[in-house]
């Protein structure tokens, strides 16, 4: 709420009583998104810091300020001089207004995404802009300064008074300067249980308090640092509610303290989250297929069939029925006219085997991303219960403790390399383009210590895991570089693709071979689904 109507209008009298006859003395920046103000009677000093970032846009108040000797550019040269007449916040709006004696304004507009500094050295000139992209702010017009008088606090009060009316008669949907921080406090109090002749009433409460706040509340929720008129959320600091300019000077530089921590820690509860739910997603379906294999006919079944009832099956047949000694029930097993049935049962036994390989497969992958889940689970809830992690330090600690640093970006690594790049759990995954890019990866880029993977028996693309020292390759990384070597091959759209798994020191290229082909020593096959893990991400 440092920037929220309600906040403003206590600020604005305060700033009016502190910089009333102070002159401009210096305006600059040296920062991006920085507009700094150096403000003097002739003996004291005040510094105005203006953050108008999208991100966090705030009014800082230092009490000292050195300015740097380089990287420092002069603004709005007209308003060096300039004395404040008073400091005045637009009504129900996100804006505080600097008047000045000879008729300037300068207007900080303090909008979340597109906050701006608007200078005019009347009140019809053309408008300066401090975020010159934000062109419609030029037409922003100033308001006009009003007396500060007892006839004009009443109207004020008046004016309160309506506003608070307004929100009785249509409780339901509260006036902009009533959400965000006011709307959840009133949801604690109980507004959307309570009955409709006690809304007005608790709505006209939280007016109240918000027109004077007792008290000036530093909070932390839904992971963010917050200032607060009303006690919500985790209190972490309380401060008088009459002097908001020492409120302001004290929130934002543990606002911004805090930032890091907060952004950092939100990013390593998504990646946790995401790898708990896509490990349980990965179990789930594997274990869906492993049940599908246990009760389906097996490769091995028909085979055992066909050469149980070999002759019997007449030549050219495309069907034959028989009594299934498993099930003791009747069964129909398809046929190829063109080829013999011992052929047909040798091809079933090769695919039984595979079979068995692959139900292996899916018990150890179950396994493995189970346990994957339980581990993500557990850092989740170490995020929340470690007092340590509350610090910056100890967080990165923790997160280089457990391998959670963050990846490098894929798209600048795709700016240096010409091949497709996929990162996964800090791995680095190489995909040639074509034979001739293929070549080009496995001889003059992969390591004699990187993964290499090819689909098996099949044209495709090599694909490489990137060592890193001290590190083996995770078997869920593994999984989905062969999703990837499936994918860019010939078995695109089987149901299972076996694929080649080997270090890149045991494949070799061959004299007068042609682009693309190599040699492969010492291979392990991993049977996987061919498709792109990395299309949602």
């Amino acid at each position: 709420m440092h920037t929220n109507y309600y906040f403003l209008r206590q600020l604005a009298p305060a700033l009016t009583e502190r910089l009333r006859g102070y002159r401009v003395a210096v305006c600059f920046t040296q920062e991006k998104d920085e507009l700094v103000i150096g403000l003097t009677d002739g003996g004291k000093e005040f510094w105005l810091k203006a953050q108008l970032g999208a991100t966090f846009p705030a009014l800082a108040l230092p009490e000292t300020f050195q300015r740097a000797r380089a990287n420092s550019v002069d603004l709005f040269p007209d308003l060096l001089g300039e004395r404040v007449e008073s400091v005045a916040a637009w009504p129900q709006d996100r804006v505080l207004q600097v008047n000045f004696r000879s008729g300037a304004r300068l207007v900080f507009k303090l909008y979340g995404p597109r906050p701006n500094a608007i200078f005019r050295t009347t009140p019809d000139a053309a408008a300066q802009l401090f975020q010159q992209k934000l062109v419609a702010d030029a037409e922003l017009k100033p308001q006009p300064p009003a007396p500060s008088t007892k006839s004009d606090q009443s109207d004020q009060s008046d004016q309160s008074e309506k506003s608070a009316e307004s929100v009785v008669q249509t409780p339901v949907k509260l006036p902009p300067p009533l959400a965000d921080l006011p709307l959840r406090y009133l949801r604690d109090q109980g507004y959307d249980q309570a009955p409709p002749e006690a809304r007005p009433r608790l709505v006209n409460q939280v007016l109240a308090q918000l027109e004077k706040p007792a008290h000036f509340y530093f909070v932390q929720l839904d992971g963010r640092t917050r200032l607060s008129l009303l006690p919500l959320g985790d209190i972490l600091e309380t401060l008088p509610g009459d002097d908001p300019i020492a409120a302001l000077r004290r929130f934002v530089p543990m606002a911004l303290g805090r930032r890091a921590l907060e952004m950092e820690t939100k990013q390593l509860r998504q990646l946790l989250e995401r790898r708990a739910d896509e490990a349980s997603t990965a179990a789930a379906h594997a274990r869906q297929r492993l049940y599908a294999l246990a009760h389906e006919a097996g490769y091995r079944h028909t085979a055992d069939l066909i050469m149980a009832h070999l002759h019997e099956i007449p030549a050219r047949a495309e069907q034959i029925e028989v009594l299934d000694f498993y099930t003791n029930l009747p069964r129909v097993i398809k046929l190829k006219p063109n080829e013999k049935p011992q052929l047909t049962a040798e091809n079933l036994y090769r695919k039984g085997k595979n079979q068995q390989i692959e139900e292996r497969q899916l018990i150890e992958r179950i396994a493995r991303r189970e346990a994957d889940a339980l581990t993500a689970l557990e850092r989740l809830e170490e995020l929340d219960t470690q007092p340590p992690l509350a610090e910056l330090r100890g967080l990165r600690a923790w997160r280089k403790l457990h391998g959670l640093n963050p990846a490098p970006i894929a798209a600048k690594a795709a700016t240096e390399l010409p091949f497709k790049v996929f990162e996964d759990r800090g791995f680095t995954i190489l995909v040639g383009r074509n034979a001739v890019n293929n070549d080009l990866l496995t001889q003059k880029y992969a390591h004699k210590d990187d993964l290499w993977l090819h689909a098996k028996d099949v044209t495709g693309s090599h694909v490489v895991i990137r060592h890193r020292a001290g590190q083996p390759v995770p078997e869920p990384v593994i999984e989905h570089a062969a999703q990837l070597a499936g994918w860019y091959s010939r078995r695109q759209h089987d149901t299972l693709c076996p694929v080649t798994v080997t270090p890149k020191k045991f494949v070799r290229k061959p004299k007068g071979a042609l682009p693309g082909q190599v040699l492969v020593e010492r291979e392990r096959v991993v049977l996987v689904k061919p498709g792109n893990p990395f299309e949602r991400e």
